[in-house]
């Protein structure tokens, strides 16, 4: 009785999982089948841009066994720049750029001349635009003073009506020697920034520069001419300064060719701006 007892709890015998090497192999599957999909996606490439990009390796590593290797120097202009006669056109825009640069330049050095002013301020087209730097504060400001001299007012009284009805903007940019001001001016940065702010006021409110496109910016010191870093009466004359800069509104990649583009010939003149602003 008690050993049919015991038979009747026994547990029913496990049967092994014959079946379950099959979810193993069935992963197998899947991953050798994604890696023959990668494999394929790996192998299919565009010939083209497969060459470009061989060319454009060797080009930057210097070799020259490939015939279709750029070996061009100088500025390089990309394809969507050059029209079908192979011109490039950011370049012709930048000579159109320096052309509109140089004339202002020409308007101001004629109205300056006019007065026999033509010496006191020094002109410089670069890849920002047009510069004109009030240099000396013996010429433009008294010492450790923003006021304006009167030869300062002359000087921008021929400078400013021929900015104004043009379509840049302006930065006037005021800097510093590199000694120490006196009161009222705590540091070179309210000094630098006080004289910035006189030639910004006389050119909007006595010149009629449009108060929206100019701006006063303040560099203290920091910024010397190159050359001019020393402390000699010629190099600290030349660090009091005030820059007005006639900003090119041209994009990044025209601007680096304005300087490039004033040594080559220049396209039909124009007058007014290129770019729209």
């Amino acid at each position: 009785m008690s050993a049919r007892r015991r038979k009747k709890h026994e547990e029913p015998e496990e049967h092994e999982n014959e079946e379950r090497w099959m979810a193993s192999y069935m992963d197998m599957v899947t991953v050798l089948m994604c890696m023959f999909i990668v494999l394929f996606a790996m192998s299919t490439v565009d010939a083209k841009k497969f060459e470009q990009l061989k060319d454009s390796l060797a080009t930057g590593f210097g070799q020259v066994k490939t015939q279709k290797i750029d070996t061009a120097s100088g500025v390089v202009v990309p394809p969507k720049h050059v029209d079908e006669s192979g011109k490039s056109t950011d370049f012709a825009l930048a000579q159109q750029e320096a052309q509109n640069l140089q004339h202002l330049k020409d308007l101001i050095q004629a109205a300056l001349t006019r007065d026999g002013l033509q010496d006191a301020v020094e002109l410089k087209i670069d890849e920002r635009g047009l510069t004109i730097g009030l240099v000396g504060n013996s010429t433009f400001f008294d010492s450790n003073r923003a006021e304006l001299s009167p030869r300062a007012v002359a000087v921008l009284n021929d400078i400013g009506p021929v900015l104004a009805p043009e379509a840049y903007d302006v930065s006037v940019e005021g800097h510093a020697d590199l000694r120490q001001p006196g009161a009222p001016y705590p540091t070179n940065w309210e000094l630098s920034a006080g004289r910035a702010t006189s030639v910004l006021r006389h050119l909007v409110e006595v010149n009629g520069f449009p108060q929206g496109r100019i701006a006063a910016v303040s560099f203290g010191s920091a910024r010397p001419v190159a050359g001019y870093t020393g402390t000699t009466d010629s190099d600290l004359a030349q660090n009091r300064r005030v820059d007005v800069v006639v900003l090119s509104a041209q994009p990044d990649v025209i601007r680096k060719l304005i300087p490039q583009a004033l040594q080559s010939p220049a396209p039909t003149p124009t007058t007014a701006p290129a770019a729209s602003r």
